[in-house]
């Protein structure tokens, strides 16, 4: 599929052109969705789970072979530091295995309900799967929605942004080196706007949309597939805050909360971007992370010195900028006033050095807002019951870090936060046999763990009067 439109892709740490990329329109949509329709209706995939499971146990093997090639692209393209892309790397081939488990285990039901009818309930694959893919992780986040729609029988279109056009070729290179995906199944394109998003959400043959983005754009997904009553997966916008008790291992909780600041450059839905500390402990901890956080050293993935990445973009800069401009012009207090990097050798690149601001006053925009940089605010606290007040003052409930040595704390306050992700003495602590996703404006849905699969399956109940009894 071509379209004859091109895009340039851009080197986010030197603002250096790598490469074009043929930009995809409503045209090259359509056809993705043909070819996914005819996948999903004239070849036997839906209806076999130990070929399926094959195609995804092989998949893992593929993207293992080649998993240099996918961190050295992510490092290239996405900025991310090597460690960082291999993080966002090796989930792909577990996230696949499981997702291969999944597809042996549908788990229908037959009872008689009556002497001579028996009834059964099973389950199968929607149909054509749109996922839409964020451009911040789009190695794993694409695999995280792909990998289920598989394993339940669907077939997909998979929508990937233009700032991941070379992770989309290579990916296109390993799904075609997979002979058990029949020719269709995964039809992959690349935009850097939203022609082609838009027609997924819209086609009334693509029943099932995955989405994985912004709170805002979600919700006009949520709006436009309602109108042929779509299912829809979406796992939007966070605003992670850290409770830190004073009986917390301080040490630990500084290197974390530092390190969830300046992964991905903060560009991270999980990234921790709200440090709530207790106030016996907050002048101690407040200047060391500020410390910390001045130190950080912004830099390439090919620097091994460098510290933090790149944003994704200068156009990212100035808008994270902005906002800190804003807060600090609404009464935030600047504790490390970082901002657009003024080091003659980054002086391509999109490098933001980190920032910390103090706040007292939560409905902010800075506080309520996901940043998506490497900013953090500090509150303080004084009870648990002020913390938990405090954490959930917010739009947002994707996950939530507790920090204390007290054994019981964590399972009060666990229950009590408004978060689908609780990491108790540490942060985004995600693993793909359980299930990840939002409270309130952060989605709905769950992707990972057994229920990932729910979205692109439909329940089916099959009653047969078989005969007279006795």
């Amino acid at each position: 599929m071509t379209s004859p439109r091109t895009s340039e892709s851009v080197d986010p740490a030197t603002g250096e052109v790598i490469g074009t990329y043929a930009e995809a329109d409503a045209a090259t949509g359509r056809t993705a969705i043909d070819a996914a329709v005819r996948a999903f209706t004239e070849d036997s995939w839906r209806l076999d789970p130990m070929a399926r499971a094959t195609a995804l146990s092989h998949l893992a093997d593929a993207y293992t072979a080649r998993m240099d090639e996918v961190v050295d692209t992510l490092c290239q393209e996405n900025g991310k530091l090597r460690r960082e892309a291999g993080f966002e790397a090796h989930f792909i081939p577990r996230a696949l295995r499981f997702a291969a488990g999944l597809a042996l285990t549908p788990h229908g039901r037959v009872t008689d309900t009556q002497p001579g009818r028996q009834s059964m309930s099973i389950r199968q694959p929607v149909g054509v799967a749109g996922i839409v893919v964020p451009w911040n992780s789009p190695a794993y986040l694409c695999i995280r929605a792909l990998a289920p729609a598989l394993a339940a029988g669907c077939t997909a279109v998979v929508k990937m942004p233009g700032q991941a056009a070379r992770t989309a070729a290579l990916m296109s290179e390993i799904l075609a080196s997979v002979p058990e995906l029949p020719r269709g199944a995964v039809n992959v394109v690349v935009e850097s706007g939203s022609e082609v998003a838009q027609l997924l959400v819209s086609d009334k043959r693509v029943p099932v949309i995955s989405f994985t983005g912004s709170t805002a754009t979600g919700r006009l997904v949520a709006q436009g597939a309602a109108a042929h009553f779509k299912r829809v997966g979406l796992e939007l916008g966070g605003k992670t805050p850290h409770l830190v008790f004073a009986d917390a291992d301080l040490e630990r909780a500084l290197d974390t909360a530092v390190q969830s600041c300046t992964v991905f450059a903060g560009q991270f839905c999980m990234t921790g971007s709200r440090v709530l500390v207790q106030r016996e402990i907050a002048d101690e901890f407040t200047a060391a992370l500020a410390a910390r956080l001045e130190a950080v050293r912004p830099g390439p993935a090919a620097d091994p010195a460098s510290q933090m990445g790149p944003l994704i973009d200068k156009a990212s800069v100035a808008r994270v900028d902005a906002a800190v401009e804003a807060a600090l012009a609404a009464g935030a207090k600047a504790l490390v006033r970082g901002g657009p990097s003024t080091l003659p050798e980054l002086a391509g690149g999109a490098f933001y050095h980190p920032t910390l601001l103090a706040v007292s006053d939560s409905s902010l925009p800075i506080v309520q807002e996901e940043t998506f940089g490497p900013v953090q605010t500090v509150q303080v606290f004084d009870t648990e019951d002020e913390a938990v007040a405090l954490a959930n003052d917010t739009d947002y409930g994707l996950s939530a870090c507790v920090w204390t040595r007290d054994a019981d704390r964590p399972v009060r306050l666990a229950r009590r936060l408004d978060a689908g992700l609780i990491s108790v003495n540490s942060w985004a602590n995600l693993t793909v046999e359980f299930e990840e996703g939002g409270f309130k404006s952060s989605g709905v849905g769950r992707l990972g763990g057994v229920a990932s699969v729910e979205d692109f399956l439909e329940h089916k109940q099959i009653t047969q009067d078989f005969g007279s009894w006795g």
